[in-house]
């Protein structure tokens, strides 16, 4: 059962499927632009969107609003210094913010970042900065349904390849992402990570954490490797913190509030650097865009984190849905995570191609459906098409996320999607096998250069028809060059 009881509710909105397939016209089929109202069960994201605990509101109360030396900071900064052995912390609004803070200082015009996957902002705000975001995920991450039990791994020989060969110079930092959202929320092994340290060390390169779900990953780590099934969470991600030169902090995920984030740095003059830009652009180090009730209420989130009675409960949940998904014939990314279940669009959707974008079309079904919102991380996420809208790039999966907010919904919450899931592979499906066109794919009327998925305006269209588009391509909000020049 769930580590917890209610003490305050909110209604569900209710939604008819008329009121539904009307907003899906109105918003251009881009689930981003719904209004709260009209969605009932919101699994868009887990960024944010969590419960605040009684002890966090009551920490709220006794936050410090001063502009500089607020004591909400040293209690922040405390609490994030004893988890990670930082012994520079940056606080900032939220995790893009440290993103850019970070890359503008050391990830300029034709440098290199590696990753075992960079995220969506995460290479925005590399390239932005005028580098190249680079992927090296481990092998086992492209069989979806492996069991393997850390396929969210860097790929260490490719790794080394790239610090050993001739780019070698151009890397500005590694960067690793735990648990890896990119691909399907599967976590990071310690072993992996000490591994990556330790050629990080041996070729003089920076190693970060991107640590916006380090709970949910440390909690893998003692349910999976050997070595560490006796240990706390908290020793766990204790070790990797120290295994890192800094991280980049999301708190709006495993700080279980809606507002926050942090850089953490151990380089003294590199946090220095870091600093004068968070003074000019976020505020004074000592609260970095936050308030002091944010603050507080922060330091407690990530230790209520790291509680093993929570985790345990988030990974009951995943594996509900999960088992739910399979028992309806919906292939998932396997093994589940905590933070979210990846479903194959791709697999489901066979008749859809990938620049029709099968996960945007899995996506609207689960709203029309079922007024469930989720989020596409497949060729719309990550493809790019040429002038007609053929594919240029497409991605090697088609994958819809449904991220689980924390302590908000219960298993009948869940039951709710788990049944919506069975409808959609039955019902639908069976539509399919007449009518292809009942479910249709989708192209795009307009996009931005750089993180198009989130704004993006879409059109149904029948797979297999032809269609005109209404000035011969998609059109775009600004130039179509690359963010990096």
């Amino acid at each position: 059962m769930e580590p917890y009881r209610i003490k305050a509710v909110e209604p569900l909105p209710r939604t008819t499927r008329p009121q539904r397939e009307a907003a899906l016209r109105r918003v251009h089929y881009n689930l981003f632009d719904l209004r709260a109202e009209e969605v009932t069960i919101d699994l868009l994201t887990d960024s944010g969107t969590g419960a605040l605990s009684a002890g966090q509101l009551a920490a709220a109360m006794a936050g410090d609003e001063s502009y500089a030396g607020s004591a909400s900071f040293h209690r922040f900064r405390d609490a994030v210094e004893e988890l990670t052995s930082y012994p520079h912390i940056l606080p900032v609004h939220q995790g893009r913010a440290a993103e850019r803070i970070l890359f503008s200082t050391l990830a300029g015009p034709g440098r290199l970042t590696l990753s075992n996957t960079h995220f969506d902002t995460t290479r925005a705000n590399v390239e932005l900065a005028g580098g190249e975001a680079r992927d090296l995920p481990c092998p086992q991450s492209r069989d979806l349904d492996g069991p393997g039990p850390f396929k969210g791994n860097i790929d260490i020989e490719a790794l080394r390849a790239v610090l050993d060969g001739p780019e070698a110079s151009r890397v500005a930092l590694v960067l690793m992402t735990v648990t890896n959202n990119g691909c399907g929320g599967q976590p990071v092994s310690m072993a992996n990570l000490a591994e990556t340290a330790a050629v990080c060390r041996r070729h003089g390169v920076p190693l970060f954490l991107d640590a916006a779900r380090f709970a949910e990953n440390a909690w893998l780590v003692t349910r999976r490797e050997d070595g560490h099934r006796g240990r706390t969470p908290r020793q766990v991600a204790q070790e990797a913190f120290r295994l890192a030169d800094g991280c980049l902090m999301s708190a709006k995920k495993d700080g279980i509030v809606h507002v926050g984030g942090f850089l953490g740095l151990r380089d003294s003059a590199l946090a220095q650097r870091c600093e004068l830009l968070l003074i000019a652009t976020e505020g004074f180090p000592t609260y970095g865009g936050l308030a002091g009730r944010d603050l507080d209420m922060m330091a407690l989130g990530l230790a209520e984190a790291l509680d093993p009675g929570y985790l345990a409960s988030r990974e009951q949940a995943a594996g509900h849905l999960a088992g739910r998904a399979r028992a309806a014939g919906v292939g998932i990314v396997e093994p589940p995570g905590l933070h979210a279940i990846y479903l194959d669009a791709g697999r489901l959707l066979r008749h859809i191609p990938a620049h029709r974008f099968p996960g945007q079309a899995l996506a609207c079904q689960l709203y029309l459906e079922g007024g469930i919102r989720s989020v596409e991380l497949g060729s719309l996420y990550l493809g790019r098409e040429d002038e007609q809208g053929e594919p240029v790039i497409s991605a090697p999966y088609e994958l819809v996320r449904l991220a689980l907010p924390r302590r908000v919904y219960t298993r009948g919450h869940l039951d709710h999607v788990g049944d919506v899931l069975a409808r959609i592979a039955g019902d639908v499906l069976a539509r399919i096998a007449g009518d292809p066109g009942s479910v249709p794919g989708y192209r795009i009327t307009e996009q931005a250069p750089v993180l198009r998925h989130f704004r993006v305006r879409l059109q149904p269209v029948p797979v297999g028809a032809t269609t005109s588009r209404p000035s011969g391509s998609s059109r775009y909000w600004a130039s179509s060059h690359s963010a990096g020049g």
